[in-house]
C-alpha cells in the first residue's frame, strides 16, 4: 500500500459528522467525495483503500473488512431514503431507482417482494434527471435529494428506514467504512473514530454551515444528524446487517458473499 491512504466518502449531510476534520486526524489520508454507487466501484477497482460504501456492496465485495463501530444507519425513520409512490405498496408496478443508490435500491426490491409480494419493473433515475418528470408508479430518492423532494404528484412517501424496522424489529445499516483486502489501517483507524466523535460533538456547527447549501432548515439538519441518523455499529446493527444479507441473498441481489458476513461480530 502507498504511504497515502486513499479514502472515499459520500457528499451527503448524513456523512458530514464522519468526515469532519478527518484528514486533520490522519495527515497521510487523501479524501475524495462521490456518489455511494461510484465509491463502491472505485473501491472494487482498487482506486480507493477505504470507502464509505453501501452495505450491499460490502457484502458483494467478497473480501472487505470494516472499521468497527462506525456506520450510517437508522432505528426507525431515516428521512433521507424515501420511496415516493402514486399508489399503495401492493399496487406498485413500475419503480425508478436513484442512480446514487445501491443498498436502498436493493432494500426497495426486498420490501416489495418479501413484505408485499410485488415484483415491479425497475428503471434507473439518473442523478441529474428531475424526479417530477417520471411516469413510474414510484420513485426511490436517497440522501439530500430525498430530504428536499416534495413530489406533489405522488400520494405516498414511504420512509424505508421506518418500513424496515417496523417489519424486522432491527436497525437498518445503509453504509460502512469498508477496507479493501491487503490494506492495513494501523494508526489511521483511530482517525475515523476521532472524526466521528468530533463531528457528532459539532453537529450544530455542521448544520449551520450546510443548511443554506442544501436549502434546508438548520434546526432540521441538526436534529437529523443528532437524533435520526445512527452512527454506531453495535450488536443490534450487526444483527440488522445479517438479516439484510439473508433477504438480499434470497432475492438474488448479491453476486458474491463476504466470508465474514456469516459471522459478523464486533472487533
Amino acid at each position: 500500500m502507498s504511504t497515502t491512504l486513499r479514502v472515499g466518502a459520500v457528499n451527503y449531510l448524513n456523512t458530514k459528522p464522519l468526515v469532519e476534520r478527518l484528514t486533520d486526524f490522519a495527515p497521510n489520508m487523501e479524501l475524495s467525495l462521490d456518489l455511494p454507487s461510484r465509491l463502491a466501484d472505485q473501491l472494487a477497482a482498487g482506486e480507493l483503500d477505504v470507502g464509505l460504501i453501501p452495505v450491499v456492496e460490502f457484502f458483494r465485495g467478497g473480501n472487505y473488512s470494516f472499521v468497527p463501530n462506525i456506520a450510517i444507519g437508522s432505528r426507525g425513520p431515516v428521512l433521507s431514503v424515501t420511496l415516493f409512490s402514486k399508489v399503495p405498496w401492493t399496487e406498485i408496478r413500475t419503480v425508478a431507482l436513484d442512480e446514487g443508490s445501491r443498498t436502498s435500491a436493493a432494500l426497495t426490491r426486498i420490501i416489495l417482494e418479501k413484505r408485499y409480494g410485488v415484483r415491479p419493473a425497475f428503471r434507473q433515475l439518473p442523478i441529474d434527471s428531475p424526479a417530477e418528470s417520471l411516469d413510474t408508479d414510484a420513485v426511490l430518492l436517497i440522501g439530500d435529494r430525498a430530504m428536499r423532494a416534495c413530489l406533489p404528484g405522488y400520494r405516498f412517501a414511504y420512509d424505508l428506514g421506518e418500513e424496515w424496522t417496523a417489519w424486522t424489529g432491527l436497525p437498518m445499516v445503509f453504509a460502512v467504512w469498508a477496507v479493501r483486502a491487503g490494506v492495513e489501517l494501523g494508526d489511521a483507524e483511530a482517525a475515523f473514530h476521532q472524526a466521528k466523535e468530533y463531528g457528532l460533538a459539532h453537529a450544530g456547527e455542521i448544520a449551520a454551515r450546510e443548511a443554506p447549501r442544501l436549502g434546508l432548515d438548520a434546526g432540521f439538519c441538526r436534529r437529523y444528524m443528532s437524533n435520526v441518523i445512527r452512527y454506531d455499529l453495535g450488536a443490534a446493527e450487526l444483527a440488522g446487517m445479517k438479516r439484510y444479507r439473508e433477504l438480499a441473498t434470497e432475492s438474488g441481489l448479491l453476486h458474491a458473499l463476504v466470508a465474514q458476513a456469516s459471522s459478523l461480530c464486533l472487533r
